[in-house]
């Protein structure tokens, strides 16, 4: 190895290099037909085990991995870059609109907006359309270290992302891992073709080489979402969608959400009278219907018969008990908010409402594990 040289090790093979050579130079080289958009396309990389953008630098003995597109990993790259298309799209077409997080999650992605007026089906046709100029122009994601002061400053009409900031710097990580984690702050530029910055949004990264990239993407809905899922904060307006790495993958996947909604649980329930939702019982809560309830008792039987096979011993318990056994058991100190509130027995009042006799408090068991204690208190073991 000459004194000018480097030293890395690719997928595996060790491989001397130019000092200031770019990942995607080196990649370029080495893999020439996947350098390109397509289903097999390599995206990002991962360097010493930490996932990075193709446009980082090298430094002697770093380990460097490929990753595809079609891996786990490349298709979060690709949905949260998807992301991003769809947040500067939003503030093309409604440029009012603040800018709330925008994570990948399972099979698509989601942005969080705050926009004048909630989202609409006609709105995600115009997204949708704007998107598909800034796929074209083809706009590469370059990747920026700014300081917090540097990023108030440069997202001042931005509330929900300095909000985010300010939270990294309290070592806060609700809501803002995507955006901005516990290390350094990154703000990404969509340049275009000129260089010149067309967009920016505060985020982590790493993210796709370019827009070309994403090459097959569908806007499914909108709906409310609390900002950082907390109801003390603002109601935002969250726009779901889905990017695969093909046209066919993506075309597979609405097949199969089409397929499923044929068998949606709420719609044979009706069709086949096997159980119904009454809006004077609550929100998911089910009454089954004898043929409902035949099915129920025979995946129930199943259930029980498989359980005793494998060694399971039954036991029951009541659905409430005194407030003592769950002070012991540190449920009330602990979880007693999202509990539901106590039921007062045998209380007993004089004329004037007042107490004379206090009741006993009752409460609704949040799990099994306390009464099963007793179980096992209730006789002597060796």
């Amino acid at each position: 190895m000459s004194p000018s040289e480097i030293q890395i090790t690719l997928d595996g093979v060790s491989k001397k290099i130019e000092p200031g050579v770019k990942v995607t130079q080196v990649l370029e080289q080495q893999y020439p037909d996947q350098m390109k958009p397509g289903a097999d396309a390599i995206i990002v990389c991962r360097i010493n085990g930490e996932l990075k953008d193709l446009w980082s630098d090298l430094s002697d003995g770093d380990v460097v991995e490929s990753i595809s597109i079609s891996s786990d990993e490349g298709l979060d790259v690709l949905r949260h870059s998807t992301a991003h298309v769809l947040a500067q799209a939003v503030q093309e077409v409604f440029p009012e609109t603040k800018l709330g997080i925008g994570p990948p999650i399972k099979d698509g992605f989601y942005y969080d907006f705050d926009p004048k007026n909630p989202f609409t089906p006609d709105d995600l046709v115009k997204l949708e359309s704007a998107m598909k100029k800034i796929v074209k122009d083809g706009q590469r994601f370059k990747r920026r270290v700014v300081s917090d002061a540097e990023a108030l400053a440069e997202l001042s009409s931005e509330p929900y992302k300095c909000e985010l900031v300010k939270l990294k710097s309290a070592d806060a990580a609700d809501g803002a891992g995507v955006e901005v984690g516990q290390g350094e702050l990154t703000i990404y530029d969509n340049l275009g073709r000129d260089g010149k910055a067309v967009w920016s949004d505060l985020c982590r990264g790493p993210h796709l080489p370019s827009t070309k990239y994403i090459t097959a993407y569908k806007l499914m809905r909108s709906a409310g979402a609390y900002w950082r899922g907390s109801e003390k904060n603002p109601m935002l307006q969250r726009i779901y969608g889905t990017a695969w790495p093909s046209q066919e993958s993506l075309d597979s996947y609405l097949h199969l959400l089409a397929e499923a909604e044929k068998r949606d649980h709420r719609k044979l329930g009706a069709e086949l009278d096997l159980f119904s939702f009454p809006e004077e019982i609550g929100s998911g809560l089910a009454i089954f219907h004898p043929k409902g309830g035949a099915i129920r008792m025979a995946m129930e039987d199943y259930s029980r018969k498989r359980h005793e096979e494998e060694g399971y011993q039954f036991v029951y318990s009541p659905h409430i008990t005194k407030a003592a056994l769950f002070e012991k058991s540190g449920h009330l100190q602990w979880y007693a908010d999202g509990m539901y509130p106590p039921m007062i027995m045998d209380e007993e009042h004089h004329s004037d409402g007042t107490i004379k006799r206090a009741g006993q408090q009752y409460y609704m068991k949040p799990m099994n594990c306390p009464f099963h204690n007793l179980i096992y208190q209730s006789s002597a073991k060796s």
